[in-house]
This record gives structure tokens, sequence and C-alpha cells, in this order.
């Protein structure tokens, strides 16, 4: 039997609370209640879990992603996301996955301070007009 149930949530570090709290709330995560803690961040929420912890006042890595590669979120509404990042000038990258192991879109980017995020989409999910399949 395994001890671990499921995921709680990722925590990231700043130097900029309200952009890092601006970014994430693109993809609509709202900040929430937070304990009372010793040092500044923001939890912020999808529905009523808070699922993304930011923690301002750490110094930032050299290299962001540390051992953690990157943190992934379900997600709806592939076009509209893409179009809010372009908005931004967030570089991206898109692709659709079909296979008996895994069938959805991967969106990739990074955060105003270097986390790389993974948004997955259904497979079915409408693609941006002018995507074009990547060819090898």
């Amino acid at each position: 039997m395994s001890i671990v149930q499921s995921m709680d949530h990722f925590t990231v570090l700043t130097t900029d609370v309200e952009k890092t709290k601006a970014f994430y709330g693109l993809f609509g995560l709202t900040p929430g209640p937070r304990p009372k803690l010793s040092f500044p961040g923001v939890w912020l929420y999808a529905a009523d879990r808070p699922i993304l912890h930011v923690v301002e006042g750490r110094p930032i890595p050299a290299e962001p992603s540390g051992i953690l590669d990157h943190m992934a979120f379900r997600a709806r509404g592939l076009a509209e996301t893409v179009g809010k990042l372009r908005d931004l000038k967030v570089e991206f990258s898109l692709r659709q996955v079909g296979d008996e192991v895994y069938r959805g879109w991967q969106l990739f980017c990074h955060d105003p301070f270097g986390a790389k995020v993974e948004f997955d989409f259904d497979y079915d999910e409408a693609p941006p007009a002018d995507w074009k399949p990547a060819t090898a």
C-alpha cells in the first residue's frame, strides 16, 4: 500500500510576490488564506485547494529549476491560454501527444523567476487556429 495518496502543492521562490501572483492569476489561480508565517508569500488556490505556495525572501538559485524539472497543472482553455501567453510575449512550446499511455496537449513555459510550468489539456481541446504540428 502506498503512503502517498496524491500531490498536495508545489512551492516556488520569488523576489516579487505580486509579479508571480499576477502570472499564475492568468491561469485562474487565486490568492487565498495562508497561515501566519514568519516570511512573506502567498498561497494560490485552484477552487478550494491551495496548490501553489509562493515564498519571497529566500535567494533564487543560480539554476532556478534546481533538481525539480517542472510542475504540471491540469487545465482547460488551450486556445485562450495560448492567447494570454502571446499577449504577454511569454515563450512557450506546445505539443499534442496521442498514444496508448497518454493522450493530451502539453504546453510548457517558464514563470517570471524561471520555474518551468506544464499545463495539460484534454486531447479533444481545439488548438489555436494557427497551430501546426512540429515536423520530424
